[in-house]
């Protein structure tokens, strides 16, 4: 069965769906999208996808093509439409077509499309053993809080991973490591704490970071959103990334260098869990 899609109000098959080549989201990377786990055919952290999506479109002048319910009914009849019980829908907002001008277009008529991708997240290959990562310089623009679709620097990250056999590259900036191509970055340092850069517009403002920094306080694990350098993952007692598509994996090493035993760790582990029961616990109340 062909896949069906979400264009501009309309359901259609995937090899039907079209956009316009003036499409400034395909000729400027003039657009921002969310990521959204399905789990048990529901929506997580929804609420937090939208206020991140109302903040992004807010910040490069983007009017809310639809109000809250209609994105919701659009992202719950993909779900339906493709029969996904886990995995992930895709929502893409851009300025819309215009003459190719680096200026922003007198009118906007906003471009919004969204798809579904089937994919193992609580049975995540790499959840029980743990994950690979290496580090890269940070070469993105300054603004990265924006969840802007412009992600070449990420893409070369991701594939420079790849090429040395890693899951996930960690950029750092500055002595600091910022954050993952396509993750949020933690540590459990020498001292027990668990370490992530505060937020600004040097990271992206994790909806998975935040529920796990609340999970924390909840919890009594000791924490600061306070950056930590390579040097400093590679003596942590644990590593772990987070994002919306995997909840939380275990990092091994870094480097090729050994983190902590080798193994996934106890805090890396517990999180996990307890995210997967609260996910499924709020999905079924």
């Amino acid at each position: 069965m062909s896949r069906i899609v979400y264009v501009n109000g309309a359901f259609e098959p995937e090899e039907h769906a079209r956009i316009s080549i003036f499409d400034r989201g395909f000729l400027f990377a003039d657009a921002v999208y969310e990521v959204t786990a399905v789990l048990d055919g529901r929506l997580v952290d929804f609420d937090g996808h939208l206020a991140r999506l109302d903040r992004s479109l807010g910040k490069i002048e983007i009017p809310r093509p639809m109000p809250d319910e209609g994105l919701r009914e659009l992202h719950e009849t993909l779900i339906a439409e493709n029969r996904l019980d886990e995995g992930i829908v895709y929502l893409e907002i851009s300025r819309g077509p215009a003459e190719r001008d680096f200026a922003y277009p007198p009118t906007s008529f906003p471009t919004v499309v969204a798809f579904t991708q089937s994919r193992p997240i609580v049975d995540h290959p790499q959840a029980k053993l743990g994950v690979s990562v290496i580090t890269i310089p940070d070469i993105r623009w300054k603004r990265r809080d924006i969840k802007s679709t412009s992600m070449l620097a990420q893409v070369m990250g991701k594939q420079e991973a790849k090429r040395q056999g890693a899951y996930e590259a960690w950029m750092v900036e500055d002595g600091a490591v910022t954050e993952g191509t396509s993750s949020s970055a933690f540590i459990v340092d020498e001292d027990g704490v668990l370490r992530t850069q505060p937020l600004g517009p040097h990271i992206l403002p994790g909806v998975t970071r935040r529920v796990i920094l609340r999970l924390a306080r909840e919890d009594g694990v000791s924490m600061a959103e306070r950056p930590f350098s390579v040097e400093e993952a590679y003596s942590a007692r644990e590593a772990f990334m987070t994002a919306a598509s995997a909840f939380v994996l275990p990092i091994v090493t870094i480097n090729g260098r050994r983190i902590g035993t080798g193994e996934p760790g106890p805090i890396a582990r517990a999180f996990r869990a307890h995210y997967i029961a609260e996910a499924r616990a709020t999905l079924s109340a």
